[in-house]
């Protein structure tokens, strides 16, 4: 019997089993993986690393897409960089947005995931909203905040951990190409990695996202593949207000769209910020 063992920490690691190989290649960008296990359906990994699975991949999508948009409130434009499995894109079209644009460095992963992990987008990508643009982000938001086409309002970086493609997704020049993407008022959010092995992650976050928005911050769920507990995600807008929406606000507009969500509500969304004093102290700041 086969078995895949992650290799993000050098110290630990988790082993999942191969109940069947669907595919496998190097890509132009990295090496692609989908298998199926029994206890987590089909399993996409990207040079060695778990990126998603069918069992749980609806906490990370729907708390990296519905926060930032619940909390902004009247998003009529989204950009997502990374996320080419797909999850993304169907959780952020079921707002009445007006226009998605997803940047994903890698083709294959796109094709890939529309072919083997087919829950995940659930057609999404046939959504006449959706600009798909095969390109590396950096790169890209790096051109449009130079140009004067239509700003976003919501911002979402879909990153894999920074290493390898990644990487340039989580510098200060990112950060700051990103920010001149958005609309006054505008919220961006990144995954940020397991606080409990990745804590340099939060603490270089902090420090370079926080140049960039006057309220910086971090939220988190857990997520069972993720190993190490819950996963944190950054946050960063210049509307000081967008954070602390109160429930009532959120239950209504949730009410009103009638959202189909597995983890996502208005309380979960409130008590997401609400963060334990080991993260609160790894980047030291009173929040």
């Amino acid at each position: 019997m086969k078995h895949f063992k992650e290799t993000l920490y050098d110290a630990v690691c988790q082993e999942f089993r191969i109940d069947k190989m669907y595919f496998e290649s190097k890509t132009e960008h990295q090496h692609l993986m989908i298998f199926h296990n029994a206890q987590l359906g089909r399993v996409m990994t990207l040079d060695g690393v778990v990126q998603t699975t069918e069992a749980d991949e609806f906490v990370y999508h729907e708390m990296l897409a519905h926060v930032p948009i619940f909390a902004h409130g009247n998003a009529k434009r989204v950009l997502i960089v990374g996320g080419g499995d797909g999850g993304m894109i169907r959780e952020v079209l079921k707002h009445p947005v007006e226009h998605v644009t997803q940047v994903e460095i890698d083709q294959a992963v796109v094709d890939m995931a529309i072919e083997y992990l087919p829950n995940h987008s659930d057609g999404a990508y046939e959504d006449p909203r959706l600009n798909l643009v095969i390109a590396d982000g950096f790169d890209f938001v790096k051109q449009y905040a130079d140009g004067d086409e239509a700003r976003f309002d919501v911002i979402i970086s879909d990153s894999t951990d920074p290493i390898g493609p990644g990487e340039v997704l989580f510098t200060d020049s990112f950060y700051a190409y990103a920010k001149r993407c958005l609309n006054p008022g505008g919220i961006m959010v990144t995954q940020n990695g397991v606080p409990f092995f990745q804590q340099d992650e939060i603490q270089t976050t902090y420090q370079r996202m926080g140049q960039q928005f006057e309220d910086m911050h971090f939220y988190c769920a857990p997520i069972p593949t993720y190993y190490g507990g819950f996963m944190t995600f950054a946050w960063g807008t210049d509307d000081l207000a967008a954070r602390t929406r109160n429930v009532e606000s959120l239950r209504a507009q949730f009410d009103e769209l009638n959202l189909d969500t597995r983890y996502y509500n208005p309380e979960i969304h409130l008590a997401a910020f609400a963060l334990p004093q080991y993260v609160k102290r790894s980047f030291k700041s009173e929040i």
